[in-house]
């Protein structure tokens, strides 16, 4: 499995993309082991090793449907991994919970990737109205229909046509399981503002979908 290998004063050690079987943290365990990552000292490592085993698995899913299963959605996996290990001391637990952080280092690496390679697929400025309503979405309680399918090959390749920040709004509620408020703090934009950015990202979804055969 692609590995890399990390540095830290005196300890190297890697992490390799193959499978893991983590629980998931509670907020207490994610700020002591943020903690004891920032500090550097022996227990560094196996914190590292903690927080990778339990955000891997989800951090590797959302890359790779945000780059369309490229091999570069591993590097960033990677390099979300680098920023936990050289940046934790700017984790603050009192405002986000862990998987939102990596979330958004995940988007944000994505994204500039995007933009790097011209790969930026615009949004249109005249689609630009009201939240439709589509049912009754709650903060966090998305479609469940929207949920199922979007894991489905058809699905798969009309995202791929999607805006990319349409696409990771979609990917970070409906595939993720996050909530419209963690996912609006991803993305950095008010939870109104994401709920229309959904609407417009559902509608342009189904239109994708009328064009696209598997």
């Amino acid at each position: 499995m692609p590995c890399a290998l990390f540095d830290k004063g005196a300890h190297f050690f890697t992490v390799s993309l193959g499978s893991s079987n983590g629980a998931p943290l509670d907020r207490d365990q994610e700020a002591t082991l943020m903690q004891k990552i920032a500090r550097s000292g022996e227990d560094a490592p196996s914190a590292f090793a903690e927080v990778v085993d339990a955000y891997l698995a989800p951090l590797l899913s959302y890359c790779r449907r945000m780059m369309n299963q490229s091999i570069d959605a591993d590097d960033m996996v990677q390099e979300v991994f680098a920023k936990v290990w050289t940046d934790a001391g700017r984790f603050n637990p009192e405002t986000a919970r862990l998987t939102t952080w990596l979330h958004q280092i995940a988007h944000n690496l994505c994204i500039d990737y995007f933009r790097k390679h011209s790969r930026v697929i615009e949004e249109d400025p005249t689609d630009q109205d009201s939240i439709i309503n589509e049912g009754q979405e709650t903060d966090d309680t998305p479609d469940e229909r929207l949920r199922a399918d979007i894991t489905s090959d058809q699905v798969r390749l009309a995202l791929d046509l999607l805006p990319e920040r349409q696409r990771s709004a979609l990917l970070l509620c409906y595939h993720q399981g996050l909530s419209n408020r963690d996912t609006a703090a991803i993305l950095d934009v008010k939870v109104a503002a994401l709920e229309s950015l959904l609407a417009r990202a559902r509608r342009a979804l189904k239109q994708n979908l009328e064009g696209v055969h598997v």
